[in-house]
């Protein structure tokens, strides 16, 4: 519910490029600035964040976003088959739609101006073909005059309603055997350097085994056994549009307002924006505002009957990858850490996770993902 309940619901196995890319130095400071981008900061919280910011900022070289494209492809690029093959043969493999994908531009010059971003996806085979001019509103009706340019991917996906989707993943976990304890965890205990129980407010659970994956709280959890994890929050926001008068035939993303477009069974769910700051905090008006602004530039004829408004956090390392397994010989496994890709990953996560735990050897190098680098 505080996760991936809110998200735009995009198996993004194209996401792969991170936001640290060369031109940030260039482009923060006047995101900023300007009233109209999909960059926030609360600024009570810049002090606190500037350890982090820097070791950031150290990534937004071409080196170093090509080390983390190369370390992203073999964990997202197959997000679509790995949720279908993880509610294959269930009732469950509904909530998982076939899809393509768009980028929505102002103009053809916006798009030549990510060629840097096209050239990483292109890379990982993700080639997209290019609508232009009046054809635009031809493949997309509910575009305005002010999208002037698709870049079209085939072949992709997006879940039809994340919250629901993952509440019918623990019900089928449930059916099948497994247990769900909702509880707050108070410490994490360990005997002779492995994990031994876990001390909640619902009672004591002794364990071989535990994996933290909490998102933006897998911090506060990992501070209990005495670690300091880099890890802050990369706020998102999101408005469903309730009944709209029309949907998009397919998902994409407005460029300009950096923000995903989906349309779910409980409306049209626009969300995005980035918003620096503590996960304590609670949300700000000013992005709703925004992605509401930007929602009726390219949506000039959408009329619908109300709003729900929702703030949700994307937990961000320096390096933006996620830490993927064994604290040393604790027991303890992590799987946290995955920035704007946390709903499409999570299979594949798990996948892993579960193989370590097994005793097996991924069949990916996991050292980009290690705890460790991190955590000592």
């Amino acid at each position: 519910m505080g996760a991936s309940y809110g998200n735009a619901g995009l198996l993004a196995q194209w996401a792969i490029a991170p936001v640290t890319s060369p031109s940030l130095w260039r482009e923060a400071p006047k995101y900023l600035l300007d009233p109209n981008s999909p960059l926030f900061m609360k600024w009570s919280y810049f002090p606190r964040l500037l350890p982090w910011l820097g070791k950031f900022l150290s990534h937004a070289t071409d080196a170093a976003t090509r080390r983390i494209v190369a370390s992203q492809i073999p964990l997202i690029c197959d997000a679509v088959d790995q949720h279908k093959s993880l509610v294959r043969g269930t009732d469950l493999e509904g909530w998982v739609s076939d899809s393509k994908f768009s980028y929505a531009y102002k103009s053809k010059a916006h798009f030549d101006a990510d060629a840097y971003t096209w050239g990483l996806k292109k890379s990982a085979g993700f080639e997209p073909t290019l609508v232009t001019g009046g054809a635009v509103q031809e493949c997309e009706p509910i575009l305005g005059p002010a999208v002037q340019c698709l870049a079209v991917l085939e072949g992709q996906g997006h879940i039809v309603n994340p919250g629901q989707y993952i509440t019918e993943l623990t019900k089928y976990f449930t059916k099948k055997g497994g247990k769900f304890i909702q509880a707050e965890v108070r410490d994490l205990h360990k005997i002779d350097g492995r994990i031994s129980h876990i001390e909640t407010d619902k009672g004591s659970f002794e364990c071989s085994r535990a994996v933290i994956t909490a998102g933006i709280w897998s911090k506060d959890l990992m501070k209990k056994i005495g670690l300091k994890v880099p890890l802050e929050a990369e706020r998102g926001y999101h408005v469903i549009f309730e009944n709209p008068s029309e949907i998009p035939r397919n998902p994409m993303m407005i460029a300009a307002g950096k923000f995903a477009v989906n349309p779910m069974d409980i409306g049209l769910r626009c969300a995005g924006t980035v918003e620096l700051g503590d996960h304590h905090a609670g949300p700000s008006a000013a992005p709703i505002k925004l992605l509401m602004r930007h929602a009726k530039e390219v949506f000039p004829n959408l009329t619908y009957s109300g709003t729900q408004e929702w703030m949700g956090f994307r937990p961000s390392t320096p390096d933006s990858l996620p830490l993927i397994g064994e604290l040393g010989n604790s027991g303890i496994y992590t799987g946290f850490g995955h920035q704007h890709i946390g709903l499409t990953a999570g299979p594949k996560t798990g996948r892993l996770i579960a193989q370590m735990i097994d005793g097996n050897t991924p069949n990916i190098d996991m050292s980009p993902y290690a705890p460790e680098r991190y955590v000592v």
